[in-house]
């Protein structure tokens, strides 16, 4: 099934179809274990701080492993890289169904793959991102983003139903649910075995540094734009981190007391609508831009968020929430592609990575005082804040880069 979600653009190489696969397989994984943790956490004894602290952790150490990837991505495999990564991920899973105690979590949190939200912001995106912006052509680049981002985003929705079997398997075998928690640990754990064939499967040609010569350093004549970039994703990421899907969760379980199977038919919702998006976001960047994609459908998206706080029913909350899931994430694939695109095909692996690594470190910050202030609080201030530092980013994201475009665009971009 997930090598037929999606029919490549013309021109674009057929290995192109294993990252798709593999990408579909691990948003599942994440999709579940999003909704899982703060429950499972929460069964353990352990408070809305305490998960607040270990989405932190995962965030932080997806972004200290991401860096040190990307800085050598340039010289080495790709398919050696993912390989790794997916080995790593299989770990995580059987480490996080084996411990109890909160330090023993932290640790494997920090030094795993754990993803607290449904999007991706693993060691995973970049390596994937570089290698398929090697697979394309440029007129195609951004409808392939597309496709990728849509294969995450679907099969993330399609995690998050699942999140209730382990309460249903608790009830019909008499047992607690701790143990079925554990089982869809151990899930995510198989998941990355999964991942893992897949990635063994790319030819040993395919490297994220495509077929040119190696560069002597990550980043050349780019480096401004990239650096530039980087700043205003973190701005972008930081405020995104507030409302990571685990705390988002937390909070309609709070304010609504929401059931685990309730809360994972909303995320569904909301995930497919997003994945869909991404197919309307292609096709918007090809009359008005990538630029203008980008900020004209996340400004009314951010504007509901600020909004949900004040919702003053459940039903009116979930169709804001359902707005801002069809606009939010249309920036996912524009944004991608843009970056690939202005910048030097041997410096993509860096590129990718140092876009993702300040908006992870920054992503890391934002959970734990999420966390804080939900525990002061049922009153959503976290999505108050996010949706504020959100639209500020959409303002200077066009001030700044509305004249940077890819070359798809321009036969000459012109850099600030």
């Amino acid at each position: 099934m997930l090598g037929r979600l999606a029919l490549l653009p013309a021109g674009v190489a057929p290995e192109a179809r294993l990252l798709l696969a593999a990408r579909g397989l691990r948003a599942i994984a994440d999709g579940l274990v999003s909704l899982l943790l703060p429950v499972y956490l929460l069964e353990l004894g352990h408070g809305p701080f305490e998960t607040g602290v270990i989405a932190t952790a995962t965030l932080a150490g997806s972004a200290l492993l991401t860096l040190l990837v990307g800085l050598h991505a340039h010289r080495a495999s790709g398919r050696q890289l993912l390989s790794a990564a997916a080995a790593l991920m299989a770990l995580t899973g059987i480490a996080f169904a084996a411990f109890e105690d909160f330090w023993p979590l932290l640790l494997v949190a920090f030094a795993g793959t754990l993803n607290p939200s449904a999007g991706d912001v693993s060691v995973f995106l970049p390596l994937e991102q570089a290698q398929l912006a090697h697979m394309t052509p440029d007129h195609n680049r951004t409808a392939l983003f597309a496709r990728y981002s849509f294969v995450g985003s679907s099969a993330a929705a399609l995690g998050a139903p699942a999140a209730g079997l382990p309460e249903a398997a608790a009830g019909l075998l008499g047992t607690g649910l701790q143990p079925m928690l554990e089982v869809a640990f151990l899930f995510y754990a198989g998941i990355g075995a999964l991942a893992f064939l897949l990635y063994r499967r790319l030819p040993r040609g395919v490297a994220t540094a495509g077929p040119t010569p190696l560069p002597t350093k990550p980043l050349g004549r780019s480096r401004s734009i990239v650096l530039k970039l980087a700043a205003l994703f973190s701005l972008d990421a930081f405020a995104g981190g507030f409302v990571v899907q685990s705390l988002l969760a937390l909070w309609l379980f709070q304010r609504f007391g929401l059931s685990l199977a309730t809360a994972g038919a909303i995320f569904f919702w909301t995930g497919m609508l997003a994945a869909l998006s991404y197919f309307a976001a292609a096709w918007l960047a090809g009359r008005i831009g990538l630029i203008r994609t980008m900020v004209f459908t996340h400004l009314p998206s951010n504007v509901c968020l600020a909004l949900v706080p004040f919702a003053p029913s459940l039903p009116l909350a979930i169709a804001l929430l359902l707005v801002r899931s069809a606009l939010s994430q249309m920036d996912v694939p524009t944004r991608t592609s843009y970056v690939m695109a202005v910048v030097t095909p041997e410096e993509r692996p860096a590129a990718a990575s140092l876009t993702s690594v300040p908006r992870s470190l920054a992503a890391a910050i934002s959970p734990v005082l999420a966390g804080a202030l939900l525990a002061g609080s049922t009153f959503g201030w976290p999505l108050l804040l996010s949706g504020g530092l959100k639209i500020a980013y959409d303002l200077l994201l066009l001030l700044l880069f509305r004249k940077v475009r890819p070359p798809e665009e321009t036969a000459e971009p012109r850099r600030p």
